[in-house]
């Protein structure tokens, strides 16, 4: 075995192949040892490395994690310390077989929700197939073979109706005003509006490339591939982006918001000074900026964008995806319909059955 300081030693091991009341005979214990033991014959075997979780976290952190997006280090990152490092720390990496590995979901189902679950998994995930490819004994994470927390009851998420965004629009001060109908307008992340660059813009063919986001601040790449296609830019938003660039003051790199500190606009901030003044003025319940994308999906769904459309615009990966987080709207055309079937059933009118001419 290699040790964690990268010295080789050898270990006397033993394996347990079965009860002498099943395997009976010396023989039929010889042939259950074989498998084991040509493993180890192999040309190809190579002594195994092994670690604790502690001394495996640290070297994970500092060459895999660290060459990751700032987003995915913070999120990783906090997970470490609060739950790998604290709870699995002495454990080594080839004793997190499946039933540690459900003790360990078991454990943490009881302190946090269904999704910190996953992403507490995903981390570990990432870890151990690290960890495998790089010659370490151990188990890698199969979710289907876990038994997970259920389904959290999710609260539908808080979004802008059309109305409420014009006035929202037409209230914002600069740099909002265009931040905000950028996100309305065209359903871009948060991070996505922060990071446009004046170069993204494509007056001619009416996009908006989406090349990058920012993240505090931080420039980082975008959320996944079908993220990097570009969006329809609206007549309406490319009025309004021809306004704001002619009072717009150029920078090195181009940005279209940059703040004093001469780097991107931090979502949060925005949210704070320019999103949540203009919803109390306007006494509109808080939300985030997600709640313009939200509105965006919403509206292509309610004025009869098919799913196709949607999903292109919205840049998910697949229309059920869209569909699954958005079409919950209740459009006028769904009214229209659900009224022609609640007068059919009126308990104070009589049945009348309408048939499809031949």
């Amino acid at each position: 075995m290699i040790l964690a300081d990268g010295t080789t030693r050898r270990v006397e091991r033993s394996v347990i192949l079965g009860p002498v009341s099943e395997l009976k005979t010396m023989k039929n214990a010889q042939r259950s040892f074989e498998p084991i033991l040509a493993e180890v014959n192999s040309p190809d075997y190579r002594p195994a490395k092994f670690a604790e979780f502690r001394d495996f976290a640290d070297t994970w952190e500092a060459q895999v994690l660290a060459l990751q997006k700032p987003s995915s280090v913070k999120a990783a990152q906090s997970h470490l310390k609060t739950y790998i490092r604290k709870w699995l720390g002495d454990v080594r990496l080839e004793d997190f077989t499946r039933q540690a590995q459900q003790h360990f979901v078991t454990r943490l189902s009881q302190h946090v929700s269904r999704k910190t679950v996953l992403n507490v998994l995903g981390t570990l995930g990432s870890m151990l197939r690290t960890a495998k490819s790089w010659g370490y004994c151990c188990h890698t994470i199969a979710m289907n073979e876990l038994a997970l927390p259920p389904e959290d009851l999710r609260r539908q998420a808080r979004f802008f109706t059309g109305e409420q965004v014009r006035k929202i629009i037409a209230v914002a001060a600069e740099p909002y005003r265009t931040m905000f109908a950028v996100a309305a307008m065209t359903g871009l992340r948060a991070g996505e509006v922060m990071g446009l660059q004046n170069g993204d813009l494509d007056f001619d063919e009416r996009v908006i490339h989406v090349r990058r986001s920012a993240w505090y601040g931080r420039v980082q790449t975008v959320k996944s591939k079908a993220s990097r296609a570009p969006v329809a830019m609206p007549e309406a938003l490319a009025k309004l982006l021809n306004e704001y660039l002619t009072t717009w003051q150029a920078n090195p790199e181009g940005f279209l918001f940059m703040n004093r500190n001469g780097r991107p606009y931090a979502q949060n901030k925005v949210v704070e000074y320019g999103l949540w003044p203009v919803l109390e003025k306007l006494n509109i319940p808080r939300a985030g900026m997600h709640a313009f994308r939200h509105c965006h999906a919403s509206l292509l769904i309610d004025v009869g964008a098919n799913p196709k459309v949607a999903q292109e615009q919205m840049r998910h990966s697949d229309a059920r995806i869209t569909l699954g987080i958005y079409g919950h709207v209740i459009g006028d055309a769904q009214r229209e319909a659900v009224d022609k079937v609640g007068e059919l059933l009126r308990p104070d009118g009589a049945f009348r059955a309408q048939m499809r001419p031949n």
